[in-house]
């Protein structure tokens, strides 16, 4: 898989917003399917379904230990993610700061205002 479709997947596992709830309680430590299932109304082959997005997107790894299947959080794809958007940040930066100059330009006073206290 490229790098841009890598991406793409991540993104794609973001966009759910059950997605998102389960790596958020993976941020928290491993869990099985049925601990990751509780919050949800939903049945577990549903959530084995996100699961399944999940992995494929690289977000999460599925282990076996004797009948103990624990998913854990893996957190490099949203590193890449972290990067991409990081190109972006300086865009931003520099339109945030043409917007706070021009805010400060427009509080100063104008010398040809009449009602500048210090003419």
């Amino acid at each position: 898989m490229s790098d841009d479709e890598q991406l793409d997947t991540v993104f794609a596992a973001l966009a759910d917003p059950t997605c998102r709830a389960i790596l958020a309680r993976l941020a928290r430590g491993e869990a099985t399917v049925t601990e990751l299932a509780e919050p949800f109304a939903m049945s577990l082959p549903a959530v084995s379904k996100h699961l399944k997005v999940l992995e494929h997107a690289g977000l999460i790894s599925r282990g076996r230990e004797a009948q103990w299947r624990p998913c854990r959080l893996r957190a490099g794809p949203l590193e890449e993610v972290s990067v991409w958007i990081d190109q972006y940040r300086s865009f931003w930066e520099e339109s945030f700061n043409r917007l706070d100059n021009v805010l400060r330009e427009l509080q100063q006073p104008r010398k040809d205002d009449p009602n500048d206290p210090n003419r």
